[in-house]
């Protein structure tokens, strides 16, 4: 057991490095050449190696020291260490792709925000998704939600906009704009990443028919389901509360056999980040 929890770890920190050599190549590569920045800590260290001089790989190390310290006492040592690993590899990458040949030139904007954007996605998306970060302002804004009444989303978008507001007195309105729409970019391609394109949707169907459209999406739909016993707060009278886990494709074939069976059946729909264990395998339909 210890053997195959090693082995996990190794694949993990293989992909973590693999993740950051790639977000070093989207920074180098597309992004510092043309002007355009990240947000966090990343974006930070980009215009401390414009303004001083200072090598962009020695500054994202240091920068983020404080992060991982905050991330070993809120969250693991694990989390630490694969966070110190990714920087790391992420610091190391940056200096070792310094004199890289630019892919893209000031002339394709467009093609920058987008293509650059991806990379960071995709490098910094690898990297959450086995247990790492590669910038520690998520983790100083996770930790701030806890002491202040504003989400982690809130915090990392008040973080950001200083960051590209500086940008902005720095490499022009322009390029600020620029590193705000490929921050945009990159997000969606992390919650790509993390999630997945077949993202998964939690139903709750409360009727009186709970049974009859539990047994017609089994049959219609190869999705299994759960009844739990619930009890109406006006009615005070008992009902079976129908749970089911599907995908976003099925969103619209499960609501349209639920409406064939009861019109008035009260219907929430949420998303799942992600699903583990059980059977979330969809049954063959004949």
């Amino acid at each position: 057991m210890k053997k195959g929890k090693s082995l996990e770890n190794i694949r993990k920190l293989i992909m973590i490095i693999i993740g950051a050599v790639i977000a070093a190549y989207g920074l180098e590569a597309v992004l510092i050449p043309n002007a355009v920045i990240d947000g966090g800590v990343t974006g930070l260290s980009i215009m401390g190696a414009h303004l001083f001089g200072i090598p962009l790989g020695v500054l994202l190390f240091v920068l983020n020291i404080p992060f991982i310290y905050i991330g070993y006492k809120q969250v693991g040592k694990t989390f630490a260490l694969m966070s110190s690993a990714g920087i790391a590899a992420l610091s190391i990458s940056t200096v070792l792709l310094h004199d890289v040949k630019t892919i893209l030139g000031p002339n394709d904007p467009l093609l920058i925000v987008l293509s650059g954007g991806m990379l960071l996605g995709v490098g910094i998306g690898i990297v959450l998704r086995n247990g790492g970060a590669l910038d520690g302002s998520e983790v100083l804004a996770v930790l701030l939600s806890r002491k202040i009444p504003f989400s982690v989303g809130d915090i990392i978008l008040f973080i950001n906009a200083f960051i590209f507001l500086g940008a902005s007195f720095i490499f022009g309105l322009e390029s600020a704009l620029y590193s705000a729409l490929t921050y945009y970019i990159a997000k969606n391609v992390i919650d790509i990443i993390q999630v997945g394109l077949e993202k998964s949707k939690e139903v709750r169907v409360v009727s009186g028919k709970s049974e009859e459209i539990g047994d017609a999406i089994q049959a219609r739909l190869g999705r299994g389901v759960t009844y739990t016993h619930g009890r109406g707060g006006f009615s005070n009278e008992p009902t079976e509360i129908l749970n089911c886990v599907i995908n976003r494709m099925e969103e619209n074939k499960l609501v349209s056999i639920i409406k064939d069976i009861d019109e008035g059946a009260f219907v929430v729909i949420s998303d799942v980040s992600e699903v583990r264990g059980g059977n979330f395998k969809k049954r063959d339909i004949h």
